[in-house]
């Protein structure tokens, strides 16, 4: 019994306590800071770890989905509402890559590998200011080689090798060339990163066809990469939406860790609601009013029509004498 309260005030404390903050400066400052942020367009860096045997022709495909896909980290930004206004800049990418770029270095922070960059002071400043913007969301596609294991359909075989990866990483700097915020993050309690998609695969089958104990890796053709980035994701009901699977989920998981509990730029802050006290009357002039007593209406007389008059006819009589006056029948004679 006791552990389990423990338990439950443990998960009490992780879901009610502060809002974390997962930028490398205070939300104060950000809110104060960040007005107009810009989403720059996303970079390929040709240069890393990319092994597939079409590199070329992988690099100007990248370059097209990360085009078609980019507008959306924009619209889920400005949907945060901690900005007063989320703009995509514009630029040929590899050129603007090539000029804001200074290094790369390979790191595993935390048990995470990834590409962090790091960039020219100069350009950058000049680029945020001649965009008229506080900060530039700087995200980069680069190849990365890792270990990794991977299972077949059956989830019977599985093989651990290296394998080639494109991953997404992302920065907001402004103009000072400071890093406001990274991804990925490592202010999270649990940390995670997905890669946005794995170029190779473990060619299970024919190594059962062949009944092998050895299984090879392969790179995935351009039409298979192609096809798994725009595969599109669903929502809670299961109906297809517009959004790009693989994107999304980067989109997604940055999203949560920029979006902050503050005020919303953009939206009017609502005044406090007054509330009007209703003091009592003064005991001196209260009065109690007897109700007022409807006064009794008597239904109108009811007024019966008349019996029809059935016409009377008079019985005959012996002839009087002749005379001038006329004498009415009576009832009874006496």
């Amino acid at each position: 019994m006791k552990i389990m309260m423990m338990g439950l005030l443990l998960m009490a404390g992780l879901t009610g306590g502060c809002a974390q903050n997962y930028y490398n400066v205070p939300t104060e400052l950000v809110a104060s800071k960040i007005k107009v942020l810009g989403v720059a367009p996303f970079f390929i860096d040709a240069d890393s770890d990319i092994t597939h045997p079409q590199k070329e022709q992988l690099v100007s495909l990248i370059a097209e989905l990360n085009q078609n896909n980019q507008g959306l980290l924009g619209r889920k930004l400005k949907a945060t509402g901690n900005f007063y206004t989320v703009t995509t800049t514009e630029g040929e990418p590899q050129q603007l890559f090539k000029s804001l770029f200074s290094r790369r270095e390979k790191r595993e922070d935390a048990t995470i590998l990834y590409n962090k960059y790091f960039w020219k002071n100069d350009e950058l400043r000049s680029y945020i200011q001649k965009n008229n913007l506080d900060a530039v969301m700087l995200v980069t596609i680069s190849g990365l080689i890792k270990k990794e294991t991977l299972f077949s359909s059956t989830l019977l075989t599985k093989l651990e090798a290296n394998y080639n990866f494109l991953t997404m990483t992302a920065q907001i700097l402004d103009a000072d060339g400071t890093t406001l915020w990274e991804y990925p993050n490592f202010r999270r309690r649990l940390l995670s990163y997905y890669p946005l998609a794995n170029l190779q695969y473990a060619d299970f089958s024919e190594s059962d066809a062949n009944l092998s104990s050895k299984t090879e890796v392969k790179f995935k053709n351009l039409d298979g990469i192609r096809r798994a980035l725009e595969k599109k994701s669903t929502d809670l009901l299961l109906r297809e939406t517009q959004e790009s699977e693989a994107y999304a989920r980067q989109f997604n998981e940055m999203v949560s860790l920029i979006a902050y509990d503050g005020p919303h730029e953009g939206k009017a802050a609502a005044p406090a609601a007054t509330t009007t006290t209703l003091q009592p009357a003064p005991a001196a002039i209260v009065k109690l009013v007897e109700p007022v007593q409807a006064p009794t209406v008597q239904p109108p007389p009811v007024i019966m029509p008349p019996l029809p008059v059935q016409p009377v006819t008079p019985p005959l009589e012996t002839a009087a004498p002749t005379s001038n006056e006329i004498v009415p029948a009576t009832e009874s004679t006496r």
